[in-house]
């Protein structure tokens, strides 16, 4: 990766950060204002978005480091061990505002709110704010391939839901009355956090699991290997993950009375080929002589 991608990456994780921290501020001064189950969901969407982003710039920076004595395959994957315990800590906060809906709900004396114009106009800028730091970050993502900053930003999309349905259940209280519907928000969101959760912390435990890579991709890497010249065959396609990274190990089979360096130059122009194609692999190829039949 180029210092002009990292610094790309870094930049994002950096606004990440940042948005993350005035949401966190303002939805916390219109909680206080409203006493919104929903407005409390969208808190605690926000703060798990501020720790998500921090250990996402964490984790662009330590893997970026280079592999080193210790870590001759790197350090990516730091970026699975921040997201198990990310995964943890939105299980919890789905669980937590879950109860506080159903108390609501059940509750003979439903808790009143107030301020709710104040609320909506606090959940109207968190949008537009999550909208910007998509669009910039969905940019990035582009130019550098960076699957964290990619995946941060699909994460702010869906946190776009419990703020429309936070300004939904503010408006029909104002208008209507109706502050039930704000436990109804809160415990739709809260069941959107704890799936959530339960995805992030898989996908975590998987890579560290040494889980074999996405099916697709690993059809691709074969596809590629099938069809490259001077390969006649090709066996033992492994695949781990680790963070963003994946690795690869293929053996290609070649003809055995070409020179080593003829060998070398078609083993070099595979690995380059699947690089650009899947730009977070790291490949070894190992080279066989093929067994005449």
């Amino acid at each position: 990766m180029t210092d002009k991608q990292t610094s790309l990456n870094l930049s994002a994780g950096i606004a990440s950060v940042s948005v993350a921290v005035i949401l966190v501020g303002l939805k916390l001064w219109a909680l206080g204002a409203t006493s919104s189950l929903s407005v409390a969901a969208s808190l605690a969407d926000s703060a798990l978005d501020m720790m998500m982003s921090l250990g996402g710039l964490m984790a662009i920076l330590y893997a970026a480091r280079p592999a080193d004595e210790d870590h001759a395959f790197g350090h990516t994957s730091v970026e699975d061990l921040a997201a198990l315990a990310q995964s943890v800590f939105i299980l919890i906060s789905g669980g937590v505002i879950g109860a506080g809906a159903v108390g609501r709900l059940l509750s003979d004396a439903p808790t009143a709110l107030a301020e709710q114009g104040r609320g909506i106009a606090v959940m109207a800028v968190s949008i537009v704010l999550t909208l910007a730091l998509v669009l910039y970050q969905r940019r990035v993502a582009r130019k550098t391939g960076n699957r964290v900053v990619a995946a941060d930003s699909l994460h702010y999309m869906s946190d776009l839901m419990p703020s429309i349905g936070a300004i939904g259940a503010l408006w029909v209280s104002r208008q209507f009355g109706v502050g039930q519907v704000d436990s109804v928000v809160a415990l739709a969101a809260s069941a959107m956090l704890i799936f959530g959760a339960l995805r992030i912390g898989k996908g975590a435990w998987d890579a560290l699991m040494d889980r074999a890579a996405d099916p697709r991709l690993i059809e691709g890497i074969a596809g590629i290997a099938r069809d490259w010249p001077g390969v006649r065959g090709f066996h033992d396609l492994k695949t781990r993950m680790a963070g963003s990274r994946v690795f690869v190990n293929i053996h290609i089979e070649l003809d055995g009375d070409q020179s080593l360096r003829e060998a070398h130059g078609i083993g070099a122009g595979l690995r380059r080929r699947i690089i650009e194609t899947y730009p977070q692999c790291d490949v070894i190829v190992h080279k066989d002589v093929v067994e005449e039949t």
